[in-house]
């Protein structure tokens, strides 16, 4: 048995091969969402938490992105909310009180559409995002591993998945346990889930802008703050949501 980048890239084609094989209409069922919700003046409220806030990255506030997007995070209730830092732990993530939090904070128009990513698609408030995000009647596009989650007791009270509550479902593909390569002796090294769904979330993305092309509105997409003329772009775009929009310093 062996393991080194050649087995790690590898495998990581065949699952991108896989992502992009059967999730085709799926993502541009979701682009659909995300092309509405900009036409609709919108926001794309984004939350994961753990290793999941790297697709909300991908989402919110990055170059070649749209910018009426918001990143939520678990950490919103003492960056925005005043709360002390130490009322954060390890295992926050697992309590499904905290989701109010983080969504009152956020306070989202009624146009906005929320993405949740989440690999097992089981912590608390990730699930309680969920269900408030439905309850609260937005449109939600899901991010998650149908392979683990289907595999996994749930930790919300509810017993759902976060899948349960998706109008769009985007399964990144990745393996129960998320990781690929099989080491001697046991265990398993090399992580994708990030992978495949930053992938998925730029061919979303894609086809979002170009729905917008076709409905005559040009994306407002994130020039690189590195190139000469990209902050005056940005800040000319941001201007119009201004107060609905939030950028980490």
């Amino acid at each position: 048995m062996s393991i080194g980048q050649d087995e790690f890239v590898a495998a990581a084609k065949d699952l991108i091969d896989q992502l992009v094989t059967t999730q085709r209409d799926a993502i541009a069922a979701a682009a659909v969402l995300v092309a509405d919700c900009v036409l609709a003046d919108g926001v794309v409220q984004a939350f994961g938490t753990g290793h999941s806030q790297g697709l909300v990255m991908e989402i919110a506030g990055r170059a070649g992105g749209l910018i009426p997007t918001n990143r939520l995070a678990l950490r919103d209730v003492v960056t925005y909310g005043g709360d002390p830092a130490d009322s954060l732990g390890p295992h926050t993530e697992r309590e499904p009180a905290i989701a109010h939090r983080v969504y009152d904070l956020a306070a989202p128009g009624e146009n906005d559409l929320f993405v949740i990513a989440s690999n097992s698609g089981g912590n608390g408030s990730t699930v309680e995002m969920a269900s408030l995000v439905k309850e609260r009647g937005h449109r939600l596009i899901a991010f998650t591993s149908l392979a683990h989650a289907t595999a996994v007791e749930s930790r919300h009270p509810s017993g759902n998945h976060l899948h349960d509550y998706a109008d769009v479902v985007i399964d990144n593909c990745g393996p129960m346990g998320d990781t690929l390569l099989p080491m001697p002796g046991g265990g398993q090294a090399c992580a994708i889930s990030s992978i495949t769904a930053a992938f998925a979330a730029q061919m979303m993305l894609a086809d979002a802008c170009a729905r917008l092309l076709s409905a005559g509105t040009k994306p407002p997409v994130y020039l690189s703050a590195n190139v000469p003329g990209g902050d005056d772009h940005n800040k000319a775009l941001e201007a119009h949501y201004s107060g609905r929009i939030r950028r980490d310093p």
